[in-house]
């Protein structure tokens, strides 16, 4: 269940393999305790690794990825509601169960624990069959989310196998992650939702184009109106691969509707200005942006000003968002692109 690497430092040596059992962090600083929560847990076929404070805690998470984590509170270095708190802001670490196990058993403790990000809260003396019950329904909801977890993975894989079959393309994914959410900052959007989306988009976006065959998608010269009919399916087919997990239905608006147009002219669903969602007209603007700044075997690479320029005449035309493109404008003016060519 576990994805682990090797150690440097004063810390064990030990390592959970993947193909081993759960991987349990039993954090507590008094080896007593330690040694008789590993020995209920060792019993049962769990892998454990240990630390006594609190920045060891966290070492030995940056080291190992557990699976669970037993923590105690009262702590030197730093304590466990601390720890927690880090551990639950960090996106890294943010799933990872964590059960604090402590001889605090007041109700401001356990406010401070919920507040903390903890999942379980165990309160000693504690009995070990409910030790063992908070382990595995904890650990089975961890199994839970590293499949979805490796879901998202593959579905990122087949997006970015469809940029490495064009060299031409090389970092497209990476670019329009970074512009799009640069451009959803500056327009005000929250971190917990849309550029989130955004982030996933730009890798996502065109996924679907999985289902179009290469020799069109590759084609160096223009394409007819059926292969064109074809292209335009891509949206389509990249929501069917994304919809059936419910991580992925916030972008879901991005891969279904970047190629609409501001004026209803764009595809697939002929939408028009703010029928069509915030995160997909930016998306939609920086991935024209860098399709510009692109060398294509018709065509050579376009200075950012030129870039800028043709966005702005197609922003007249009624194509994009003019806010939009505005904060692109600022954002490549100020800090440029990154791109050579200018």
């Amino acid at each position: 269940m576990n994805r682990s690497t090797s150690q440097k430092g004063t810390l064990p040596a030990l390592v959970c393999d993947p193909s081993a059992p759960a991987c349990i962090l039993v954090v507590d600083d008094l080896p007593d305790n330690i040694a008789l929560i590993r020995a209920h847990l060792t019993m049962n076929g769990y892998r454990v690794i240990e630390a006594q404070n609190g920045q060891e805690a966290l070492q030995q998470v940056a080291a190992h990825h557990p699976d669970l984590i037993l923590l105690d509170v009262m702590m030197p270095v730093l304590d466990g509601y601390e720890v927690c708190q880090r551990l639950k802001s960090d996106a890294a670490t943010i799933l990872t169960p964590v059960v604090i196990v402590s001889a605090l058993s007041d109700q401001e403790d356990r406010i401070r624990g919920i507040e903390a990000g903890a999942d379980d809260f165990l309160t000693k003396p504690f009995d070990r069959t409910e030790l063992l019950a908070r382990v595995r329904s904890l650990l089975r909801v961890k199994r839970y989310t590293d499949e979805l977890d490796h879901a998202e993975t593959v579905i990122g894989s087949l997006a970015l196998g469809v940029e490495a079959k064009d060299p031409y393309t090389e970092g497209h994914c990476v670019r329009l992650s970074h512009y799009s959410v640069r451009v959803g900052e500056l327009l005000g959007l929250n971190n917990n939702g849309p550029l989130k989306a955004l982030r996933q988009g730009g890798v996502l976006h065109d996924v679907g184009k999985i289902g179009i065959p290469d020799a069109i998608l590759n084609k160096p010269a223009r394409l007819t109106e059926e292969e064109m009919r074809i292209v335009r399916e891509h949206p389509l087919i990249g929501e069917r691969i994304c919809s059936p997990l419910k991580s992925l239905r916030g972008v879901l608006p991005i891969i279904r509707n970047h190629h609409e147009r501001f004026d209803g002219s764009g595809y697939p669903d002929r939408l028009k200005g703010e029928e069509i969602p915030l995160i997909a007209r930016i998306m939609s603007v920086v991935d024209v942006y860098d399709a510009l700044r692109t060398q294509r075997p018709y065509k050579p690479a376009m200075p950012a000003a030129k870039a800028l320029e043709i966005l702005w005449e197609e922003t007249k035309k009624g194509w994009w968002d003019g806010q939009v493109v505005e904060v692109l404008a600022k954002i490549v003016t100020t800090d440029g692109d990154g791109r050579s060519g200018d």
